[in-house]
């Protein structure tokens, strides 16, 4: 996959392109029947597959106070929509002067000119242009009038809801992991630096990884089955997360996320990790001792363990599909490309 950060990187021949557009921030169930339709279309008409997105989130230039927290960095994006074939993404630094571009003009010089687009992919509540003045409709006589086919492509939903990056947030916020995995196809992950912690855990109850993330959206307080990878070096180790403030210790002010490793720590301990969460155990709480805590921590192991053991067959590595259990159905009905 080939990534351009500017206009400027991206090349003259960036085109012809069947062209999606969106933040595709977790690059979920939905995104990814967007990704698979285009990576069809684009073989059968021996187009490039190519996705146009941006960095900061649209709202953070228009509407700061609205921005999310977003659940993946466009490199993170970028390397899942590598996994559905994707063949080039255009990451453009979203700037006011962007926002200003009136919905033809957008679409007449950035989309026709500069990237070559012969279709253009979207759902049917896509907005675009000066304030959102774009809809589905006005992209189709566009597309009439400037020569590229414009599709609609459904989306899913779930238990009667769309499957949207926003409901995501919100699931993952309240510490749903294993449901924002199956809406994710993908488990939900932190990554960052593996960083010294205040040492009281590896003297009183077990050692652990204290991950240091500049992640914007955090799962609900918690301990949590977890798999973290070594970024660096490629190992991978079963492990449950704890998420909270150590209250056993004293009531901290700050968040800590440390990982017990199921499986043995050969070699020198990692430097970067990515924290993948896989089903919430239970609530942080206080202890009356160490050893009473690093008894729970033992039965969280032992829990932990069980599920591996019997999720095996499903639970894949990230980018691996994760097929939803019965009473978690997905199914398509309304799009949700403007997540």
């Amino acid at each position: 996959m080939k990534i351009y950060r500017s206009l400027a990187e991206a090349p003259a021949d960036f085109g012809p392109s069947a062209l999606t557009i969106g933040n595709f921030d977790g690059v979920h169930f939905g995104h990814r029947r967007i990704l698979r339709r285009l990576r069809e279309l684009a073989a059968e008409r021996d187009w490039k597959a190519s996705v146009l997105t941006f960095d900061p989130h649209p709202t953070r230039i228009v509407a700061p106070e609205r921005a999310p927290r977003l659940m993946t960095s466009p490199s993170r994006r970028a390397e899942l929509m590598e996994e559905e074939g994707i063949e080039q993404v255009l990451i453009l630094p979203f700037t006011g002067e962007l926002a200003l571009l009136s919905p033809e003009e957008f679409v007449r010089h950035l989309l026709v000119e500069r990237l070559g687009a012969r279709a253009v992919l979207v759902g049917d509540n896509f907005r675009f242009g000066h304030r959102q003045a774009g809809n589905i409709r006005v992209l189709t006589e566009l597309g009439q009038r400037l020569g590229f086919e414009t599709v609609i492509v459904p989306a899913v939903t779930c238990r009667g809801r769309v499957v949207s990056s926003s409901g995501i947030r919100e699931t993952i916020a309240a510490g749903r992991v294993s449901l924002a995995a199956r809406l994710l196809q993908h488990p939900y992950a932190l990554e960052g630096d593996v960083v010294s912690g205040r040492g009281v855990g590896s003297k009183q109850t077990v050692p652990t990884l204290n991950l240091e993330t500049a992640a914007e959206l955090i799962p609900a307080r918690g301990v949590y089955v977890t798999r973290t990878d070594d970024l660096a070096g490629g190992r991978q180790w079963s492990s449950i997360t704890n998420v909270g403030y150590r209250p056993t210790f004293g009531q901290s002010d700050q968040l800590s996320i440390e990982t017990f490793l199921l499986d043995p720590l050969e070699g020198d301990a990692p430097l970067r990790i990515r924290v993948e969460f896989l089903r919430r155990l239970r609530d942080e709480r206080r202890f009356e001792t160490p050893e009473a805590l690093k008894t729970q921590i033992l039965k969280d192991v032992r829990t932990a363990q069980s599920y591996f053991r019997r999720t095996k067959a499903w639970v894949g590595r990230a980018g691996h599909p994760l097929t939803a259990p019965a009473g978690h159905r997905l199914k398509t009905k309304v799009p949700c490309t403007s997540c």
